[in-house]
């Protein structure tokens, strides 16, 4: 704790500076003419009838903050022979200290012929003002070594500079030496060696050196809970706080308060924050600027408006509008809480706009989708006389990139070089992440070689982004070797190299970089569970997909709602009902089957299980239908042949207001299909052209399908002709399965013929030829079709289904005989059959 420079002026009560004359020297002549460029202050001082000595000299250096001004006083003692005065050489050390002109205080020193305790400690101060810790650390050597005795006031300053090293030893090693000079006992040694092993992070030797102090004041106690709070110790922080008040009397004053309200703020304590803040006021201290400025982070991570609009109006009342803190954490509180009409009323009514501020607002407006209004703020700045820093040009790009702007992000990016700013870490990360969104490889590889030059590959930001570039543009093996550039890999690096392995089909390597993840100390979270299911769901790798998701609940990893929703498709593809059920039951109890994402892909995989029942419930409790969920539902009615109820879904969805997509009228183009609805299929597939939906392949199929089954064969066969594309095999089967319904052997051969040329092995295409000729009792076309199927070889596929049991799936074919259990299987079946024949004794 460095003491003020007041503490060593001539009128201080110190001995030492007794010792030294304040006499003026017998040359020094009775006028002075000084330079226009002092001060009036000082002038009138110098011309004062009072006669110059050390006094008067002390009082103008001490005065002194202008380098110039410094210059010419420096100049007019040399002329009036005090430059030689000690005294007054340590004065003018501390003042080119002070004025930030280091050199001439250095030469100074070296220079002076007679250096005392003060000369050294306005050097020791000179360097510590100006971050040159280790310098100041090598002065204090070198003043040992010194004919000089220590006095208390030297320390505090020694122990700053151990702070500012954050060197524990070193002020372990001067408590010693302090301990030695018997200077333990003056409170404020004591209060700056608290305050030392806090900085240092020792709490524990912070609070022994407070329960061996003689005496205690509100510095003492301060110090220990400043360094409770800011080694994240909050709750002990507030436990010296109640100490506090029944040792010696002492009463918290705004500095205790506000190092206990702002360590639970930063460390996340956002209501305790708020919490304190009361009880402060309840104790009877009104919070100051540092205090509401400490807590408003916390309010703002709330995002509760009311209690940002109550923040507000008791800053209005106590006149803190004008600290910029207070106005940038006001701004930041109203941005959080999505209210950036009032932020930028705030903002607008601020006179000193800096740089914090404009950024909070630009941040705000991207993250609101005002990117345009960002960006005129960001452009504001420049013509209001600000510096854009990195942190400025940052904001504006990730706003861009975040609101799927990409070329206007790589515009800006190009801007921030042409300007001369160097980009960091932050800027090569987000650009970055535009050239694997828009699958620019070249560009990604160019930023690569830029990271390099500028040695950010190493970075964790920017090699992670790099790792998932490489990994969505399915370079594994580029990515790999980004990924063993990062120095400190840190969790989320390691889930996108993981995800990319994983979506690169290869499940072997995820187990071995699972296993190096923990090596490595990074336990693997949900995320990485997701980015491994999304990958093996991908690639069609269902059952392993199923497997990881018990392991991931065994290591009692909660599901999110994004694992909910990767595994809901696999349970569709692999019809497992069972499993979606409890998948089902995990949502209801997160309150993430209202969501319509999860909903929708329960209505999917319900309607794909057999269970058109629970895909209308899961449906139904949708909060905010959209028209993806509508589209699902419509999808399982046609699934499910329940085709007036996809009639009905279709017409509510238009009344809704909705616009209908071509999934949409796919679908209920399906359910009247399915209802027979002929007139009302017509009325759909005209309608189409009104929502601007050119009809595709499958449209067409639908309708031909239903013109086939409605027995309109010749104008079924004539739209076919019209299409302006070419029909394809499962349209031809649509168009012969209406004409074997109907017996039409003329249009079922052209059909049939067409089908044929499509798909010459598929042997369902002449069954249902043949099927076709036997209706019409044209048994030698039957028996020539027979003849044609033996002749290539084909054969009739074997039906097939499937069952669910505990988890398990067992799949079977006509006159199967591989199943592991199938002597139990045929015992069951021949048991079934026998009850069935005799029911009840009796034959059937």
């Amino acid at each position: 704790m460095a003491m003020p420079t007041q503490l060593f002026a001539p009128s201080q009560a110190c001995p030492l500076l007794h010792c030294l004359p304040l006499e003026r020297p017998a040359q020094a002549p009775e006028h002075l003419h000084l330079p226009q460029s002092i001060s009036g202050s000082t002038l009138s001082l110098l011309y004062s009838s009072k006669p110059i000595n050390s006094s008067l000299y002390a009082s103008i250096l001490d005065s002194c903050k202008f380098p110039n001004l410094a210059r010419q006083i420096h100049s007019h003692t040399i002329k009036t022979g005090f430059h030689a005065h000690e005294f007054v050489q340590t004065k003018l050390l501390q003042m080119y200290a002070r004025c930030g002109c280091l050199d001439y205080a250095d030469f100074m020193f070296e220079k002076m012929p007679l250096r005392n305790l003060y000369s050294w400690l306005a050097i020791l101060n000179a360097n510590l003002d100006h971050g040159l810790f280790e310098e100041a650390s090598t002065l204090f050597q070198e003043l040992q070594f010194e004919d000089i005795g220590l006095e208390f006031f030297v320390f505090p300053v020694v122990f700053n500079i151990c702070s500012c090293l954050s060197s524990l030893e070193l002020g372990r090693q001067l408590h010693g030496m302090v301990i030695k000079t018997q200077f333990f006992s003056n409170i404020y040694v004591g209060n700056a060696l608290i305050d030392m092993y806090g900085k240092c992070g020792s709490l524990d030797d912070a609070k022994k050196v407070l329960t061996m102090m003689p005496q205690t004041d509100c510095v003492s106690w301060n110090s220990v809970i400043t360094a409770s709070a800011a080694n994240g110790l909050v709750h002990e922080a507030l436990d010296s706080l109640e100490k506090m008040k029944i040792s010696n009397n002492l009463r918290p004053n705004h500095v205790s308060w506000s190092a206990v309200i702002g360590g639970f703020a930063q460390n996340g304590y956002d209501k305790e924050a708020i919490e304190l803040l009361s009880r402060m006021q309840a104790e009877g201290i009104e919070p100051n600027a540092r205090t509401i400025a400490s807590v408003l982070p916390a309010c703002a991570r709330l995002q509760k408006l009311s209690r940002a609009k109550e923040f507000h109006g008791y800053i209005m009342r106590r006149g803190f509008m004008s600290n910029p803190f207070v106005v940038n954490g006001l701004v930041d509180v109203y941005r959080r809480c999505g209210d950036m009409a009032n932020a930028f009323q705030i903002f607008s009514k601020f006179q000193l706009k800096n740089g914090v501020a404009y950024n909070t607002m630009i941040v705000g407006y991207c993250e609101s989708g005002d990117v345009w209004k960002a960006r005129e703020l960001f452009d504001q700045m420049e013509l209001s006389g600000l510096k854009r820093d990195v942190i400025s040009w940052n904001s504006m790009i990730s706003g861009y990139v975040d609101n799927f702007m990409f070329y206007e992000a790589m515009d800006l990016f190009q801007e921030l070089l042409n300007n001369g700013v160097e980009p960091d870490s932050y800027t090569l990360g987000s650009i970055l992440t535009v050239c694997a969104d828009m699958a620019s490889l070249k560009l990604g590889k160019e930023i690569h070689s830029y990271a390099l030059v500028m040695g950010l590959q190493s970075n964790t930001f920017v090699g992670g982004a790099l790792v998932e570039m490489y990994t969505k543009r399915q370079d594994i093996w580029a990515a790999q070797m980004a990924f063993n550039e990062v120095l400190e890999k840190d969790t989320p690096t390691w889930n996108v190299l993981i995800s990319g392995y994983a979506r690169s089909n290869q499940p072997g390597r995820v187990e071995s970089l699972l296993d190096e993840m923990r090596e490595e100390g990074c336990e693997p979270n949900t995320y990485t569970w997701n980015g491994i299911l999304a990958g093996y769901v991908e690639n069609g790798q269902l059952d392993l997909a199923m497997q990881l998701f018990c392991e991931m609940q065994s290591a009692k990893l909660r599901p999110d709602i994004y694992t909910v929703g990767i595994i809901l498709p696999a349970c569709s593809r692999l019809a497992t009902l069972e499993r979606g059920k409890q998948l089902h039951a995990h949502s209801v109890r997160c309150y993430y089957d209202s969501d319509v994402h999860i909903g929708t892909a329960l209505v999917d995989m319900y309607s794909k299980c057999g269970s058109i029942k629970y895909a209308l419930s899961a449906y139904n409790r949708i909060s905010n239908h959209n028209l993806v969920c509508h589209n699902a539902m419509l999808t399982a009615y046609a699934m499910h042949g329940l085709g007036e109820d996809g009639i009905a879904l279709f017409q509510r969805i238009l009344a809704t207001g909705l616009k209908p997509d071509h999934v949409t009228f796919l679908s209920v183009l399906s359910s009247c299909v399915h209802a027979g609805s002929l007139e009302t299929g017509l009325e759909v597939f005209n309608l189409m052209g009104s929502y601007g939906v050119k009809p595709a392949l499958k449209h067409y199929t639908s309708m031909v399908d239903l013109l086939s089954r409605s027995g309109k064969l010749y104008e079924a066969y004539e739209l076919i002709k019209k299409m302006p594309m070419t029909p394809d095999s499962i349209l031809w089967s649509a168009f012969l399965g209406g004409c074997v319904i109907h017996g039409n052997v003329e249009l079922g051969q052209i059909a049939a013929e067409r089908l044929i040329e499509l798909e010459p092995e598929n042997t369902g295409n002449y069954v249902l030829l043949g099927n076709l000729y036997a209706h019409a009792k044209r048994w030698s076309n039957l028996a020539r079709i027979r003849q044609i199927m033996k002749g290539r070889g084909l054969q009739k596929s074997p039906g097939c289904s499937w069952i669910e049991d505990r988890g398990e799936i067992h799949a079977f074919v006509a006159c199967d005989k591989t199943h592991k259990r199938k002597d139990e299987i045929f015992a069951t079946i021949n048991s079934l059959i026998f009850h069935m024949k005799t029911g009840n004794g009796a034959p059937v």
